[in-house]
């Protein structure tokens, strides 16, 4: 095999984690390792940024600001919601096409590295083989990135680990003070957590639960469907025996007909998905109309993402072995593939990294088996238990400054543009 010479383009797509950044100093700092890679560059905003020739110059970040992206929280080189949509726009997909690949080769981008979640596979899959397609010789690998824990093959995604960790630590804290101020009255909490399809996050908060009694006492996932009356039974039993009850809702819960009951169906986001956020509010609702319980709200919104000081550290180390092991495979050889996590055993826990290719991946939603949840459906179970519980360990001793977290901030010098602008 011919070794492959040329520079380096790595971007990030889709909604944040607390390690998405650690992939990408994976990338960085083993692409350094490499006399083939001659350039890095990051693509600011994913594919629409890369669209506009907006690109950075990663060699001149300093050292200790790619090592401090292990343990900082967002995107640190900006991401999109943009996708390029073959089926529904295929002039405007074909425009986008060879846009594309005028900046690749204008900057001779010869490795391309795109971290995200499903529809970001399927973008990197697409640019893959259109290089096949145009003669580009371009080694295209997806780095897997979602909170959702949704995409196939992986044994979980980088990101979920550092989400239920900090989700089920703010239930416990939550319960702590909802149970102190339990009267005869009773009380219900209603905490919200994000969960398009799938009931991975919601699932992750049982981990808080350390004796039978404990919270989180209910946990609404949208592989169950939401059957209104034996949740009622179920609220009414817990107030009963505790005085309060803790339910974890995830915001894509969905009743007997499939349909989600905290949508906006007024609104949708660039990839044409409904946007939720409801959720908790219409259990709220129900709650409050149906038992005239007191009842309150939490949602952890982009909270829950961005908690990189409370995130899992087997998460990070996780993180950076994906972006490394997706140089590795580039530089020998290999395109359209995602790197994937791959357990070797649960107790003692221990992992590697493989690859799989991205026709087996894009587009493709996981979602959690059903005998990981209780018969009756309002928590997952012991076989749950054992996968999520090596994810969330370890704790990160970040860099502080003034009592604070220290996060990296890149300098973001601008690669020079080469063509006309986009129109």
């Amino acid at each position: 095999m011919t070794e492959l010479t040329g520079n380096l383009l790595v971007a990030q797509s889709g909604g944040p984690t607390a390690v998405i950044n650690a992939s990408v100093a994976g990338v960085i700092q083993e692409a350094g390792r490499h006399e083939c890679i001659e350039e890095i560059f990051g693509g600011l905003n994913g594919i629409l940024g890369i669209l506009n020739e907006t690109l950075i110059d990663l060699n001149e970040e300093k050292a200790k600001s790619i090592v401090g992206l292990k343990h900082t929280p967002a995107a640190a080189l900006g991401t999109c919601r943009y996708k390029i949509d073959f089926k529904k726009q295929p002039e405007k997909a074909a425009k986008d096409m060879d846009r594309l690949f005028e900046v690749f080769q204008a900057h001779n981008i010869r490795f391309f590295f795109y971290a995200g979640g499903n529809d970001s596979q399927d973008t990197t899959n697409k640019i893959h083989q259109e290089a096949a397609r145009r003669g580009w010789d371009m080694r295209c690998i997806g780095v897997p990135k979602t909170i959702d824990n949704d995409l196939p093959h992986t044994d979980h995604c980088n990101g979920y680990g550092s989400v239920i960790k900090y989700n089920a630590a703010t239930v416990m804290e939550v319960a702590c003070d909802v149970s102190s101020m339990a009267t005869d009255d009773g009380s219900c909490c209603i905490i919200e957590v994000m969960g398009r399809a799938a009931g991975w996050i919601a699932a992750g908060t049982v981990l808080a639960k350390r004796r039978p009694a404990d919270a989180p006492h209910i946990i609404l996932m949208p592989e169950v469907p939401f059957d209104q009356e034996k949740f009622l039974a179920r609220v009414r039993e817990t107030v009963a025996e505790l005085k309060y009850c803790i339910i974890v809702v995830g915001e894509g819960l969905k009743n007997a007909a499939g349909e989600e009951i905290g949508v906006d169906k007024s609104r949708v986001d660039a990839f044409g998905h409904a946007v939720l956020g409801g959720a908790a509010d219409r259990l709220a609702e129900i709650v409050q109309g149906k038992l005239n319980l007191k009842t309150r709200t939490v949602k952890l919104g982009y909270a829950q993402r961005a908690a990189a000081h409370f995130a899992s550290e087997t998460d990070v180390e996780e993180a950076v072995a994906c972006g490394e092991t997706a140089v590795r495979a580039a530089v020998g050889g290999k395109s359209g593939y995602m790197v994937k996590i791959v357990r070797i055993e649960s107790q003692p826990y221990r992992w590697a990294t493989d690859i799989q290719p991205l026709d087996d991946i894009a587009n493709v939603e996981h979602f959690l088996p059903r005998d990981w949840i209780s018969e009756d459906g309002f928590l997952p179970n012991e076989k749950f238990i054992e996968y999520a519980r090596p994810l969330i360990e370890g704790q990160l001793h970040l860099p502080m400054e003034g009592g604070l977290p220290k996060f990296a901030v890149l300098d973001k010098v601008p690669v020079e543009k080469k063509l006309a602008p986009r129109t």
